[in-house]
């Protein structure tokens, strides 16, 4: 069931933005995808039945396809302008899903690599954070237009992060940061022309903020590809 959010205020509502769930139960606070008070305007979300947090990590998520496809389509027929996802993994699936959806389609904050680097001073390249490093194949990266694969940092499989997505723990936003911010330090200490972050994980954005601020770099996030991918449609 899909589940539409945002204020009314006695006008019209504004079309919105569909995101594809993983079907996952842990928290999410302001600043995840999957918190409607994450987002400037109407988001509506739609659980894809099946899909764990494992299960497209490793790719292995090909049998869901068609569940994606579905859960797109009743996003768009219930007014969804654009459409996002829960897991920047699903990058392995941007070409498919966008040539089967009738509206545009961003699966993974990693398709905002090329611009970026576009952006960037010479001898500046972008730095990837990603959820799990030995998960996240050149094959994801050439589905988004990146053929040259970034230096990428991974978040350590027995830590905080993990805990909570896989493992039930409870969140503790303090471990989370903190495990972050180690897990960019040792990005930068092995790549030092590192001018901007990608966060691919999409349970990183609550920390984004502060980690530009610590380490003085632009991050981009979820947050950041949906509010830009929404900002461009009509009718909004």
């Amino acid at each position: 069931m899909s589940r539409l959010r945002g204020l009314h205020h006695g006008v019209k509502m504004k079309r919105p933005l569909g995101i594809l769930m993983l079907d996952t139960a842990f928290e999410r606070p302001v600043g995840d995808v999957g918190n409607a008070q994450s987002w400037p305007f109407p988001v509506l979300y739609k659980r894809v039945k099946g899909a764990s947090a494992r299960k497209v990590v490793s790719g292995q998520d090909g049998d869901l396809l068609d569940a994606f496809i579905a859960a797109g389509e009743e996003l768009v027929a219930e007014g969804a302008v654009a459409l996002t996802t829960s897991c920047g993994f699903l990058a392995l699936r941007q070409t498919q899903l966008a040539e089967r959806l009738p509206v545009p389609v961003a699966t993974s904050s990693l398709l905002q690599i090329p611009s970026i680097a576009a952006m960037l001073p010479k001898g500046r390249r972008v730095g990837v954070i990603t959820y799990d490093r030995a998960s996240l194949t050149s094959r994801h990266f050439a589905e988004v237009g990146v053929h040259a694969v970034p230096p990428v940092a991974g978040l350590p499989k027995a830590g905080a992060f993990h805990g909570v997505i896989e493992g039930g723990e409870p969140y503790d936003a303090a471990a989370l940061a903190e495990e972050l911010a180690r897990t960019v330090e040792d990005l930068l200490h092995h790549h030092g022309d590192i001018g901007a972050l990608v966060f691919e994980c999409t349970n990183l954005p609550p920390f984004s903020s502060r980690i530009a601020r610590q380490f003085g770099l632009p991050v981009f996030d979820s947050l950041t590809l949906g509010r830009w991918l929404y900002s461009s449609q009509p009718g909004i």
